[in-house]
């Protein structure tokens, strides 16, 4: 049961590909961060990609997560290879779409490359600016890259490589006067604090990208879903929209909990606009049970930090002060050294769990997390009272 969503993508679509004077930073790259779980990689493949492709783009979609014992470079590679033969296809629905909205004409041929496609990504073989730029110069239009989990590229030196890799391809590119067509970078992914990174450190490949949140769900998949199950039960045991809606807020957001949630609500019985609200909360403490262990089994003064991170709706700062140091303290029941402090910032961070929101600032990565850590004044998984 997929919900689309054309309006949005449709947008997004003429955003990237025909910028206005406010949008022209997004050829520098769009990172778009969203959280596990509601509906990103959906939206992706089922409105965006077909959006860009109707716009006349040709769209190359890769997943770092689909084969975590492939190098994000190979899976790349892959990729990439897989379109290209693709596009030297005569028949290829690649190229018909090209010849169709574009109105590229190739003769009854396909693409015919200056290079090898098996030397893509060898020692000594083609660049990707060289593949990219020939593409583009082919083409005769956008190429657009979507990687997604693109934070998994940040995890080995070889994978930064790759990213400095595209980065030189969008430069080759993008700024000739003459250029047929654009490269567009977007990068999505699920760690919002590595996304983060890859756009606010100087020392990243693509600092000074453009970062966005993808925009979550709303009333109108919660209609969607909402009409989709009356076709199975009588209206009399659904919810009101009202109920539904402040159920699926309750809920983060996530469809995979409003299912679970209106599932457990039709076995139960009752009333359903009594029964659903006790169903989400519920739901929504146990949803975020995982990420809270998680912080737990980083030790006291993990908890400590994040507790001072969580307790405000807004970016901390001061996080490693001598200051800081004492509040710490008083949580854990022992002194804690300022040189403590850093180590445990960078667990938390890499796990997900906090992330960097400009210099010396810091705030819980998944919104969700953090209120469900604020309603709780103590934490029995824990055993520590707070401060």
């Amino acid at each position: 049961m997929i919900f689309n969503r054309p309006q949005l993508a449709e947008q997004m679509a003429q955003q990237l590909l025909n910028p206005g004077v406010l949008d022209e930073g997004l050829r520098s790259g769009l990172f778009l961060s969203g959280l596990r779980r509601t509906g990103k990689t959906t939206f992706i493949l089922a409105d965006l990609i077909p959006a860009l492709e109707a716009k006349g783009a040709l769209v190359v979609y890769v997943d770092l997560w689909s084969d975590t014992l492939t190098s994000p470079t190979e899976l790349l590679h892959k990729a990439l290879l897989k379109k290209l033969t693709e596009l030297q296809e005569p028949s290829s629905s690649a190229l018909a779409t090209l010849k169709r909205i574009n109105g590229l004409d190739l003769g009854g041929f396909g693409f015919k490359f200056g290079f090898k496609l098996q030397d893509i990504g060898k020692p000594g073989g083609t660049t990707l600016a060289q593949v990219l730029t020939e593409v583009v110069d082919l083409a005769k239009t956008n190429l657009v890259l979507i990687v997604d989990e693109v934070q998994q590229a940040m995890t080995t030196d070889e994978g930064q490589n790759l990213l400095l890799a595209l980065k030189a391809a969008r430069d080759a590119i993008n700024p000739r006067p003459t250029t047929p067509g654009h490269f567009l970078f977007i990068g999505t992914g699920s760690h919002r604090a590595q996304l983060s990174e890859l756009t606010t450190k100087r020392n990243q490949a693509f600092a000074g990208a453009t970062s966005a949140n993808y925009p979550l769900l709303g009333s109108d998949y919660v209609q969607f879903l909402i009409e989709r199950v009356s076709e199975q039960i009588a209206s009399d045991r659904l919810p009101s929209m009202k109920v539904a809606n402040k159920a699926f807020a309750t809920l983060g957001h996530r469809p995979e909990e409003m299912i679970k949630a209106l599932n457990q609500m039709i076995r139960q019985g009752g009333d359903p606009d009594v029964v659903l609200p006790i169903i989400a909360g519920t739901l929504r403490s146990s949803a975020a049970d995982n990420e809270i262990l998680k912080v737990g089994s980083l030790g006291q003064v993990a908890v400590a930090i994040f507790a001072k991170i969580a307790a405000s709706e807004e970016p901390v700062k001061m996080v490693f002060s001598s200051d800081a140091a004492k509040e710490y303290s008083e949580f854990v029941g022992r002194e804690v050294k300022v040189d403590e402090i850093q180590p445990v910032v960078n667990a938390l961070m890499a796990d997900n769990l906090i992330m960097r929101k400009g210099h010396g600032a810091y705030t819980v990565s998944d919104p969700f997390v953090g209120d469900i850590w604020r309603e709780s004044q103590r934490l029995s998984v824990f055993g520590t009272p707070k401060n």
